[in-house]
C-alpha cells in the first residue's frame, strides 16, 4: 500500500464518529496554541488538518480571517455545521497537508493542532507549511510527545493494526524538538514550548468507551476486528488506562510540544 492509498483510507478513518466531542479532552493544548498564535483581527490564518475546527473556531472568534483544511470530508462537514451554528465565518475545505491547495505565501499565520503530524510524508508537510506562509509570517504547531502519553496509547493499539506503508513517518517523531527542527528549521526561526493535556476519566472502561466511540482510529480499528480480537483490544486498552488510576479516577499525563516559528525572509 502506497501513501495515496493510505491517505484515502485515513480520510475515511478520521471522519468516523463524533470527533467534535474529543477536543474538550485536550483543552489545555488548544488554549496553549491560541496564546502562542496571538492572532489579530484581519490576519489570514490557515489551520492545517483542522479536524472539526476546534482551533479554527477559537481563532475566528478573535476576528481573524480563518481557513481550515482537512483530508477527511466527514470532519469538514461537521466543522462547517459547528461554525454555522455559532455564526462564525470560517472557510473550510477538503485538502491534503502534503499538497495544500493554496498559493505561495497566502497566509500570515499557519497552524495545526495535533493534525498535520499524522500525514505520512513529513518532508512534504514541512515544505507545504513553509510554502503557504508569507515571509515574516508565523507558524504554530501542537504535537504529542514522542516519549510518553498518547504515543503509549498507540502502542497498545499497534498489535491490532495493519502496518503503515513503507517509508511513512511515525507521527510522534514530530514531538521531538530535534526532529521538528530538522524538518522546519531551514524555513523558520524556531522556538519551543511544552505542556500537558492529561487524559482523565472515572475508569479505564470509561476512557475506552470514549475513544471507541469518538476517536476515528480507535473506533475504526475496533469495528474492523472480529469479536474475540475486539475484546482483547478492549481489555488491553482498559488495563492500560487503569494503570493510571488515582484516588480521583484515571489521570494520564499527555505531554505535548508546541513548535513556534517565524518564516525566514
Amino acid at each position: 500500500m502506497g501513501f495515496e492509498e493510505f491517505k484515502k483510507r485515513q480520510s475515511v478513518v478520521w471522519g468516523t464518529g463524533p470527533y467534535e466531542r474529543l477536543p474538550q479532552h485536550y483543552q489545555p493544548l488548544l488554549d496553549h496554541l491560541v496564546r502562542a498564535l496571538d492572532v489579530r483581527p484581519g490576519e489570514r490564518v490557515l489551520d492545517v488538518a483542522t479536524g472539526t475546527g476546534a482551533l479554527a473556531a477559537r481563532l475566528a472568534r478573535s476576528g481573524a480571517e480563518v481557513t481550515g483544511v482537512d483530508l477527511a470530508p466527514g470532519l469538514i462537514e461537521t466543522a462547517k455545521r459547528l461554525a454555522a451554528d455559532e455564526g462564525l465565518d470560517i472557510r473550510y475545505e477538503v485538502g491534503d497537508a502534503e499538497n495544500l491547495p493554496y498559493e505561495d505565501a497566502s497566509f500570515d499565520v499557519v497552524a495545526s493542532s495535533i493534525g498535520s503530524m499524522f500525514a505520512p510524508d513529513h518532508d512534504a508537510v514541512a515544505r507545504e507549511l513553509a510554502r503557504v506562509c508569507r515571509p515574516g509570517g508565523r507558524l504554530v504547531l501542537g504535537h504529542w510527545s514522542h516519549e510518553r502519553g498518547v504515543v503509549d496509547m498507540f502502542k497498545v493499539m499497534a498489535p491490532f493494526m495493519s502496518p503503515p506503508p513503507p517509508g511513512a513517518g511515525s507521527p510522534f517523531r514530530w514531538g521531538d524538538r530535534e526532529y521538528a527542527g530538522q524538518r522546519l528549521g531551514g524555513a523558520f526561526e524556531l522556538r519551543y514550548e511544552e505542556g500537558d493535556a492529561p487524559q482523565t476519566g472515572e475508569s479505564g472502561e470509561e476512557v475506552w468507551e470514549l475513544f471507541a466511540t469518538v476517536y476515528g482510529p480507535t473506533r475504526t480499528l475496533a469495528e474492523s476486528l472480529e469479536p474475540g480480537r475486539r475484546e482483547e483490544l478492549r481489555r488491553a486498552f482498559v488495563e492500560f488506562y487503569e494503570g493510571y488510576r488515582t484516588k480521583d479516577g484515571v489521570h494520564q499525563s499527555r505531554p505535548y510540544l508546541v513548535v513556534i516559528g517565524v518564516r525566514r525572509r
